[in-house]
């Protein structure tokens, strides 16, 4: 008896399941808050040259004094290599002896307390030439997204689901009071306030990962299969609550060290969940604790008012035994690329999750320069996320993944490029140019959602079983990268031109879906089970000769769809 087939005799999403599961939706806020708390803790609010130490507030009808040492727009354009919003926030003008005029870079700055009591940016000093020290706290954190993905997805294999969650929302919680506590620059220094706080971050990185890779993973456990899609639909919608969760903290606490205080004492109740959350029964099976299995059969038997089967789990046990001294073959990295048609469609995909991840972060972490409220711009952005995953749910499976994935990627570039004749054309800040960017960037947000969500679902349907593993694995390596260079962009190339991290994204979204079109389209196909399956699917650009799979080996293959198609989805959250 197959694993699936007992658990329905005691009801695969009874009562039992669906505390638990709602349980663990919950904690699936905990990386939302986290990844983004970045956005909040370390902005960048609107600042100027200081005048004078005594020189302390932002006043933004700037003095006569202000105005004859900021630096003129024609000056700038023509001496330096940075965008005139930048030189003039970061240089002031000034005489010499003989009457030249000359810059200089800022002593000191003057923050706009508007948004922001006080950020980490404030603090450290984290703008013009040290912008890069923003930007390294936060790479190191996508770093960090990484090593948790590889390191918590074999300890949660090796030692079990439950406690290695529990370990991880510990670790998240020690680290978020280290950050919010240790950086004192006054007390410290900067150097060991900044060292401590980014390794801090690193390690929050590790275990926010660790929490969602064990969380998605037992959520999908719980359930039997026709229950298992939408559990792991339904995480992604707890993962966009968390991030409205968080703009309502920060609205109203808007100093950095105290908001970052209250965050970690919202992850202190998590750490009870150790006595809530049960441990995986089908890791428990695979495993062999056959003991441990049955007694929590029997508790979830019982709370779903059923008869625990004692003879079927029997079977059960007959059947994992058979299964464990089964050796299963092995194929390894190399087979992605041996062939013409896997080949491309392997360095086709890892492109795509370069672009999306690069994409999807790039934009949801610069909600700040939307211009309007950076508070109401996250809500807003968070509420987009949701719209576009319930559109999504409503149309994968009737147009298929291909069309939909290059309208997204395609509408990305068109709109992107949009700022371009927004910029130049319209009255520089004026009203309706404020609102027309906003509304760029709001679709922007819809747009990213939408395809870095479908290329989940495209990849792991055409990669086939026996390197779906391999193939997910480095389509994550490769998205962390674009993840990091999402956040660079922000920070660094926006210093030259604001809108240049838009554009770049949507060239690299011009070149991913025009890339796409080489890909078969997956809907209603059966999922392949070898290489040789998927150059059957062929590429838009290639025709493939031979004979294509019969309809009794697609019969043969359909009952393995299901799950594998399953298990594909957990593994790519996994990663």
């Amino acid at each position: 008896m197959k694993f699936d087939d007992f658990l329905n005799t005691i009801n695969d999403f009874g009562r039992y399941q669906k505390v638990r599961y709602f349980c663990i939706c919950l904690t699936y806020m905990l990386p939302a808050v986290m990844v983004y708390t970045w956005s909040f803790a370390a902005a960048i609010p609107s600042f100027r040259c200081a005048l004078s130490e005594n020189d302390t507030v932002f006043n933004r009808n700037i003095s006569i004094q202000y105005d004859r040492s900021q630096p003129d727009e024609d000056y700038c354009k023509a001496n330096m290599k940075i965008s005139v919003k930048e030189c003039q926030r970061c240089y002031m003008k000034t005489i010499s002896e003989t009457g030249i005029a000359q810059l200089q870079p800022c002593e000191g700055y003057v923050f706009d307390r508007k948004y922001h009591q006080y950020t980490l940016v404030e603090e450290w000093l984290m703008v013009c030439d040290r912008t890069i020290f923003r930007s390294a706290v936060q790479n190191l954190f996508f770093v960090g997204y990484m090593v948790g993905s590889i390191f918590f997805g074999i300890m949660a294999d090796k030692y079990g689901r439950r406690p290695i969650m529990s370990i991880c929302i510990i670790i998240m919680a020690c680290t978020g009071f280290i950050c919010a506590f240790f950086p004192q620059k006054n007390l410290f220094g900067f150097w060991p306030s900044y060292l401590v706080y980014t390794i801090s971050r690193f390690i929050l990185a590790c275990s926010t990962r660790g929490i969602a890779v064990t969380g998605f993973v037992l959520a999908t456990e719980l359930v039997g299969p026709k229950n298992k899609f939408l559990t792991a639909i339904c995480v992604q919608y707890f993962f966009a609550s968390g991030q409205l969760f968080l703009v309502s903290f920060a609205y109203f606490i808007r100093e950095w060290r105290r908001l970052t205080f209250s965050l970690s004492l919202f992850t202190l109740p998590f750490t009870l969940f150790y006595f809530v959350l049960p441990e995986s029964t089908r890791w428990m099976i695979s495993k062999g604790h056959y003991k441990q299995a049955e007694e929590l059969f029997r508790k979830i038997a019982k709370t779903n008012k059923r008869i625990f089967n004692e003879e079927a789990f029997e079977q059960l046990k007959n059947e994992q035994e058979k299964t464990r001294t089964t050796d299963t073959q092995k194929v390894g990295v190399l087979s992605l690329f041996r062939s013409k048609i896997m080949c491309i469609i392997s360095i086709n995909l890892f492109f795509q999750w370069f672009v999306q991840n690069l994409v999807f972060y790039g934009v949801s972490q610069s909600t700040g320069s939307w211009g309007f409220d950076p508070y109401l711009s996250f809500a807003i952005s968070a509420c987009v996320e949701i719209v576009s995953y319930i559109v999504l749910h409503l149309i994968l499976n009737r147009i298929g993944r291909k069309r939909p994935y290059f309208v997204a990627v395609f509408s990305f570039a068109i709109v992107a490029l949009l700022s371009i004749p927004v910029q130049n054309l319209m009255v520089k800040n004026s009203p309706s140019q404020k609102v027309v960017i906003f509304m760029i960037n709001v679709l922007l947000k819809f747009l990213a959602a939408g395809s870095y969500a479908i290329i989940y679902i495209y990849s792991n349907e055409l990669f086939p079983t026996g390197v779906r593993n391999t193939g997910m694995g480095i389509c994550s390596m490769v998205a962390r990268i674009g993840a990091i260079v999402g956040t660079t962009s922000n920070d660094m190339l926006t210093r030259l031109w604001i809108n240049f991290p838009t554009v770049l994204f949507g060239i690299l979204c011009f070149i991913a879906a025009f890339l796409i079109l080489m890909l078969p389209e997956t809907l209603n196909r059966t999922l392949p089970q070898t290489i040789e399956d998927t150059e059957q699917m062929g590429l838009s650009c290639i025709r493939i000769r031979g004979n294509q799979r019969t309809s009794k080996q697609q019969e043969e293959t359909y009952k393995k769809d299901d799950q594998d198609s399953i298990d594909s989805y957990t593994l790519s959250e996994r990663l």
